[in-house]
């Protein structure tokens, strides 16, 4: 969750190593710092809070001039996020600097070793046990140092080194978390996300778990943790830097709520076939739809909204039984799984720390695995026995938003792929549903274009303290999803509940000034939806509804609605979640706040 860049070539690196940590800020804007060699040794700077007063700093003390560095923006994990804290840290020497993102498991065992023998901490951190790591090895050659290091920490970690007696070379090492190696012409590249070296080199390689990279201008050499060397594959980036900029939009959050019907548009491509059948590019075949007999889907956040309605639609279309799991929760209490089951793990980064160990678990206890994931190459892509890719483009946007409308889609294509093969459908009842999820993107674009309208309410109501958000049957995780934006960027309390729950508890907190967002499109339980919004009213709630087209029983009693477009019970998520992404949204920008960096968040969580 934390950023990584470093840089070795004949150009300065700092300009360099700033450009991508602006462009990682989104992984986490506690701290941030920068190491680059120069004539003297080990040149660093490192400041709390976001890139600019790293900026500042650097312009106050003349900066660097050299052409090898790392830098690293943080999120923190151990220790508070000061400028001690910030990365990079060094040994006691002050010949190393070391990056770190993920957490070292064992770092209180190793630090109180390095404690005994001699050694001064200044931090903190986990990360600097890694330095002073690095210290005891220093007759090593770096990547020899390192290979030995790895192999002594616990977790999951990416670092990328400098060290004073080597000023042309970074080594980095991963497990776990991510790394990748940007390839240019006399010079070269590390990153945590491509995104960060994109305006540089559209070649890349991703490094694989356990393995060590040298990188110098002249080259990079890849070798395993007993230094047995490994070819790294590299291949062309698709997208370009654009992709990722703000094109015109006040944040990036906004921007990438109106990508929602092209990311539609391109997870759908080639995914339906001529016959209206569901058609996927996963290493799932008929034969093994038709062997399980149990299905667990594990995800975190935003995901595992989109897996509880994943399981709505495996249930209801396969009539195969499914559990949902919160990641972390998963393997820790015994599930049973075995080789009949499919396991699905959904994450929009694919390096969720607890939603990857959920597939590994499960794997390692025969069930088939299946990555949903919106990046190539990604830690549970490589993990899981078949990956299905949303295909929604880079996301920048702390708040998830066109990558759970994607992985919704890919969960109502997969069902109705299992659907089809078990025969628990019939073709016309699974053409009628895939013509539905093609129209999406259109639909979705119709919503848009009354985008202001849904945003003026959400801005009548920016002062608003207590939203319970309630839904029932599949339109109950569109409501959880809404709660979770309105605390993620808006900070406000707010709750998701089943409809029909509200009346075990909850509804002793609905009073007069209490707004009650009730998602009630058609479905079979429409009716009992209305009836407990009632009873929501008749305690003093004010009611926002978002209906299908022509509800006029919602019209009588809701004090505000925001209409959608017609669309199937199982494909009506897709659309209901739009306009509350919108109320969210324009409550956290009437308050002034950072939609695209909220407090305490970053965009990818690989640690447990």
């Amino acid at each position: 969750m934390c950023g990584i860049v470093g840089y070795v070539g004949p150009r300065p690196a700092q300009p360099i190593l700033i450009e991508g940590l602006e462009r990682l800020e989104y992984r986490g804007y506690d701290s941030a710092g920068i190491a680059v060699m120069h004539s003297d040794g080990v040149g660093i700077t490192k400041n709390a809070g976001r890139i600019a007063a790293l900026v500042s700093s650097l312009e106050g003390n003349g900066g660097y001039e050299g052409g090898t560095g790392i830098g690293h923006t943080r999120w923190a994990t151990h220790g508070p996020p000061n400028t001690t804290n910030a990365h990079p840290h060094q040994d006691c020497s002050h010949d190393v600097a070391i990056v770190h993102n993920g957490i070292i498991e064992n770092f209180q065992e190793l630090k109180d070793k390095l404690i005994a023998d001699g050694h001064e901490f200044v931090s903190d951190t986990d990360t600097e046990v890694l330095a002073h790591l690095l210290e005891t090895m220093s007759e090593l050659p770096l990547a020899e140092a390192t290979r030995s290091m790895m192999k002594m920490v616990e977790g999951a970690l990416a670092v990328a080194v400098v060290r004073r007696e080597d000023p042309s070379l970074i080594v980095g090492a991963r497990r776990g978390s991510p790394l990748i190696v940007g390839v240019g012409d006399g010079e070269n590249y590390l990153a945590s996300d491509i995104s960060a070296i994109l305006s540089h080199t559209k070649t890349m390689g991703v490094l694989e778990d356990d393995r060590v990279v040298e990188v110098t201008a002249d080259g990079i050499t890849v070798t395993d943790l007993d230094g047995a060397p490994i070819e790294l594959a590299t291949r062309e980036i698709e997208w370009d830097l654009e992709s990722a900029e703000r094109g015109g939009f006040d944040d990036f959050m906004l921007k990438e709520i109106f990508e929602q019907p092209q990311a539609l548009r391109d997870t759908l491509a080639g995914r339906i076939n001529q016959r209206g059948e569901a058609e996927l590019d996963i290493a799932l075949s008929p034969q093994m739809a038709r062997a399980f007999d149990k299905v667990f889907v594990v995800a975190c956040g935003t995901s595992y909204h989109a897996g509880l309605m994943g399981k709505y639609a495996i249930e209801r279309w396969t009539r195969m039984p499914v559990e949902i799991d919160i990641a972390s929760e998963f393997r820790y209490r015994d599930p049973v799984v075995d080789g009949k089951t499919l396991v699905i793990g959904m994450s929009q980064s694919g390096e969720t720390a607890d939603t990857l160990a959920a597939l590994q678990y499960a794997k390692a206890q025969g069930a088939y695995t299946l990555a949903t994931t919106n990046v190539v190459d990604s830690s549970m892509a490589r993990e899981a026995d078949a990956v299905l890719y949303t295909r929604a483009g880079p996301e920048i946007g702390v708040a998830s938003t066109k990558t759970f409308v994607c992985q919704l889609v890919v969960m109502q294509l997969l069902a109705l792929y299992m659907a089809h093969h078990r025969g628990s459908l019939d073709d016309a009842t699974i053409q009628l549903m895939t013509n539905a999820i093609a129209r999406l993107p259109e639909q979705v674009d119709e919503l848009l274009l009354s985008a202001d309208e849904q945003l003026a309410i959400g801005r009548r109501h920016a002062d608003v303290g207590d939203v319970f958000f309630l839904g029932r049957g599949v339109s109950f995780p569109i409501a959880l999803e809404g709660a979770l934006k309105l605390k993620e960027i808006a900070y406000t309390r707010a709750e998701g509940y089943p409809a029909g729950e509200m009346k075990h508890g909850p509804i002793a907190l609905i009073e007069p000034g209490v707004l009650v967002v009730g998602v009630a499109t058609a479905s079979h339980l429409h009716l009992k939806t209305l009836s407990n919004m009632e009873e929501m009213k008749a305690r003093g709630a004010s009611l926002l509804m978002v209906v299908s087209e022509g509800d006029d029983e919602s019209a009588r009693i809701a004090d505000e609605l925001i209409y959608l477009p017609p669309a199937p019970e199982l494909v009506s998520p897709v659309l209901s979640v739009v306009p509350l992404q919108l109320f969210a949204y324009a409550i956290a920008k009437q308050r002034g706040l950072d939609v695209d960096k909220p407090r305490n968040l970053a965009k990818t969580v690989t640690v447990e």
